[in-house]
């Protein structure tokens, strides 16, 4: 039975889009059902997503996917240590005529229709590049060539290598707190999945794999007035309201909460910063279309545990002698915080 309102049965029928995405683009990477299921929630969320992970894991056929299934104007850059910020914006050449030109970049190129912008191996990029960035997807605008170019319905997806840091730079804590999401990408551990991944030919041509995607299931341009409609639509009660805040508080000041870590002497000095209020704001707001895909109307202690670690976990900052160990360190600070406070 739909808990959606009756009245909003145009929500139901995005939600069912919103399945055939999910199955169109798991389809395509073999095993990822959790990381498509993340992938949709921003998705519905109008959040920017970066995803992490070693080398070959499908990062880079998993956003194809995503772009191929949502449709709209789509455009791409490789993250290069050279890269200047006028590479996004725009190139110059030389004419036949022997005369200097100028062409609009990747993100111009599609001018206000631009749709999914996405950039792969971010890391590679300077920090100049990062800066550029974090302006586009914190205002969804660009200044160039005397006039300012809006891009509504704009959406960033990224990836980045962790496994190799020669002539890769780390992106700054203000970039990363613009992402709604960092998404961990692991290899299947599944035996018959991992078969299939290696003696299936079918995945072995990835071209093949992202054609054969059912394109624009979603309308980009009509994304951001759904994503409204999700939001208003469900219910926080007064206990999940409390309880998100307790999470919250938990998880910034752990020491306060009476969380202890294995190996961590000083929890006073362990969090230096971050989880702000826009990051407990995006992580109600995926929640939310959690509850929307599993046809709710209210939330529930599930929502909030099934998107908190993707979009809390990188906007915690920790003391920079643990920094180096924030891959263990965090996913412990976060279950630690589910195990103190009671769910209601």
């Amino acid at each position: 039975m739909n808990d959606i309102r009756r009245g909003d049965a145009m929500l139901t029928d995005w939600r069912a889009a919103a399945r055939r995405f999910e199955a169109a683009v798991s389809g395509a990477v073999l095993g990822q059902e959790a990381v498509v299921r993340l992938v949709t929630i921003a998705v519905f969320a109008r959040g920017h997503i970066l995803l992490e992970g070693d080398v070959g894991v499908g990062k880079t056929t998993l956003l194809r996917a995503v772009a191929r299934a949502m449709g709209g104007a789509y455009e791409r850059v490789e993250g290069t240590v050279d890269m200047m910020p006028t590479d996004l914006v725009y190139h110059t050449y030389l004419g036949d005529d022997g005369r200097p030109r100028v062409e609009a970049g990747p993100v111009l190129a599609s001018s206000e229709d631009l749709a999914i912008f996405f950039f792969n191996e971010i890391n590679r990029a300077r920090p100049q590049v990062h800066a550029l960035l974090l302006r586009l997807m914190a205002e969804r605008s660009l200044t160039a060539f005397n006039r300012e170019y809006r891009f509504p319905h704009l959406q960033v997806f990224a990836d980045r290598n962790r496994v190799e840091r020669e002539e890769t730079f780390e992106l700054p804590a203000a970039a990363r707190d613009r992402f709604l999401m960092e998404i961990g990408m692991e290899a299947p551990r599944n035996a018959d999945i991992r078969r299939s991944l290696a003696f299936d030919p079918r995945f072995h041509d990835t071209e093949r794999l992202v054609a054969d995607i059912e394109p624009g299931i979603l309308d980009p341009t009509a994304l951001s007035g759904i994503a409204a409609s999700i939001q208003h639509g469900i219910r926080a009660s007064e206990a999940i309201q409390a309880y998100v805040v307790a999470l919250w508080e938990a998880l910034v000041r752990p020491h306060a909460s009476g969380i202890r870590l294995a190996g961590i002497d000083d929890m006073a000095r362990l969090v230096q910063g971050g989880a702000s209020p826009r990051g407990v704001a995006a992580l109600v707001r995926a929640a939310r279309v959690r509850a929307w895909l599993e046809e709710r109307d209210w939330l529930v202690p599930e929502d909030i545990r099934a998107v908190f670690r993707p979009v809390m976990a990188h906007r915690v900052f920790l003391e920079p002698i643990h920094e180096m160990a924030r891959a263990e360190i965090v996913p412990d600070l976060c279950r630690a915080v589910f195990e103190t406070v009671p769910a209601p």
